[in-house]
């Protein structure tokens, strides 16, 4: 294993490559991302998680689940929650 001194001005995302941590770091700060605007936007429409959940014809966990983004939520469910708030998930292969 390389020294601490052989790492001095490694890029950050080279490093976390090499610990096999980048692909993990990158998925949670996505969901992470999309979790706090949905968050936002349901604040910003005042709309609380229980009624959120009655909009969704679901139960409050669902909704607490979605917004926790350690929970391993699939895009459409982020779909169907952005759709009741009136957006939709945009995705794009860059």
């Amino acid at each position: 294993m390389p020294r601490f001194s052989d790492r001095i001005g490694q890029n950050f995302d080279d490093f976390m490559i090499e610990q096999g941590l980048y692909e993990d770091a990158k998925e949670l700060a996505t969901k992470r991302l999309i979790a706090m605007q949905l968050e936002e936007e349901m604040k910003r429409q005042n709309i609380s998680k229980s009624a959120m959940a009655e909009k969704m014809h679901t139960s409050r966990t669902a909704v607490d689940n979605v917004v926790d983004f350690t929970h391993n939520t699939s895009i459409g469910i982020l779909e169907r929650f952005a759709d009741v708030l009136g957006k939709r998930v945009q995705i794009a292969l860059v």
